[in-house]
């Protein structure tokens, strides 16, 4: 059964592979990103659109331009994240900080705010935050990230318990999965030895909508 599913920050990565294997699988897809060129290469407005998840207004135009064309999501996963150059909180400047506070807190909020009201409505739906390992274990040279997704973690599973019922919010740690975000936190050569992200998306897709009541509140892992 064809469902419609929205993804954030998939230009790259994990968040493009979800979007080309939904589409393969024949599903209604829509994503953003900040890189306009890639989501004309994706697709046409409003189903692809260059959004800043840190821009709450802008999450709500597009939301509610797709609920024009009748794209009420079953499924959300925010994936939209940033990682900080590796280094001692000391040395990290407050610009860098506020950033990856910014597109990994508040862009899940933004994101929440944008697409929850219409699940409510039709009393369906899961919306599911990316997390990761960080958000659940700690790591130096990376504090920002691993503040941000133990907020993550706490911002789901404090939403799971506000929903109606019908309605379902989950953290997800997708693994280690190779993208140009472990790279920067692992090295290249480190990195490459992790699961490519299309073979990742090509399992990941079925047990992403799979989710539901079931598993609200619960803080999952994916590994494939």
């Amino acid at each position: 059964m064809s469902r419609c599913v929205i993804v954030t920050g998939c230009s790259r990565g994990i968040g493009a592979a979800l979007v080309q294997q939904l589409i393969k699988e024949n599903h209604r897809v829509a994503g953003c990103s900040r890189n306009s060129e890639a989501m004309q290469e994706l697709g046409v407005e409003p189903a692809f659109r260059s959004v800043d998840v840190r821009d709450a207004e802008a999450l709500i135009r597009w939301a509610t331009d797709l609920q024009e064309i009748d794209m009420i999501p079953d499924l959300v996963i925010a994936n939209a994240g940033l990682l900080n150059q590796r280094q001692p909180l000391w040395e990290i400047s407050s610009e860098q900080f506020d950033q990856v506070i910014d597109v990994n807190i508040k862009g899940v909020a933004n994101t929440a705010r944008a697409f929850l009201p219409s699940m409510i409505d039709q009393q369906s739906g899961t919306f599911v935050a990316l997390s990761s390992g960080w958000g659940r274990s700690t790591s130096p040279g990376v504090a920002p990230y691993c503040a941000s997704k133990f907020a993550v973690e706490g911002l789901m599973g404090a939403l799971a318990q506000e929903l109606p019922a019908g309605v379902s919010a989950v953290s997800l740690s997708p693994g280690v999965v190779h993208t140009s975000m472990l790279a920067r936190a692992l090295g290249d050569e480190e990195a490459s030895q992790a699961v490519e992200p299309q073979q990742w998306a090509s399992q990941a897709v079925d047990f992403l909508l799979s989710l539901g009541p079931s598993q609200n509140g619960q803080s999952l892992s994916f590994q494939r």
